[in-house]
């Protein structure tokens, strides 16, 4: 390894997919920065560790330095998402964050009261999306016969932030953004 690359940070992307840089965010393609670990349940993805998010046993304690997990979570059942967030901060080091992004349930839930559950509330890449698909998963992913896009729990601000702190994170925000989701931004340690 080079000196270069030993200097990167390192960036655990959990439930990556396959392979597309376009899938971190912006804060990650700082040039010279970042380093990209894959971590993915499915081996037809090519990750570079295959594990669960429950169990990441592959990845030693206190060596990355963020965590990135879009919308993975919420494909949980809730007696998971501690299990989860316990490995998250587990293999963070004393420094590092996790960012995690989930669908925002109590704005998929004032949709739902509106009577739209099955309205698109907007497009993503994957097609439209309902409340309907917030809160169970993506409806034609599963019909297509991909049971992983299932939704098993779900999560509003204050259960989100609540999830994180109860996993042991010292510093904890979430917002929410203008597409139905919530970012949380989770640090190992506590605010100075």
């Amino acid at each position: 390894m080079t000196l270069l690359a030993e200097s990167l940070r390192t960036v655990l992307h959990v439930g990556c997919g396959m392979a597309d840089p376009r899938k971190l965010p912006s804060a990650f393609f700082e040039p010279g920065s970042w380093r990209e670990v894959r971590l993915d349940i499915d081996p037809g993805v090519a990750p570079d560790i295959i594990a669960t998010i429950t169990d990441m046993h592959a990845v030693a304690d206190a060596s990355v330095d963020a965590v990135w997990s879009a919308h993975n979570v919420e494909h949980l059942f809730a007696h998971e998402v501690p299990l989860a967030l316990a490995e998250f901060r587990r293999v963070l080091r004393p420094e590092g964050f996790a960012l995690i992004t989930v669908p925002d349930l109590q704005r998929a839930a004032e949709l739902v009261a509106q009577d739209q559950l099955a309205e698109p509330a907007y497009v993503s890449p994957a097609g439209p999306i309902a409340p309907l698909d917030m809160l169970y998963g993506h409806g034609a992913a599963i019909a297509a016969g991909n049971h992983f896009m299932a939704h098993r729990t779900g999560f509003t601000a204050r259960t989100l932030d609540a999830a994180l702190r109860g996993a042991g994170f010292g510093t904890v925000r979430v917002i929410r953004d203008n597409a139905f989701a919530l970012w949380a931004t989770a640090y190992v340690a506590p605010a100075a």
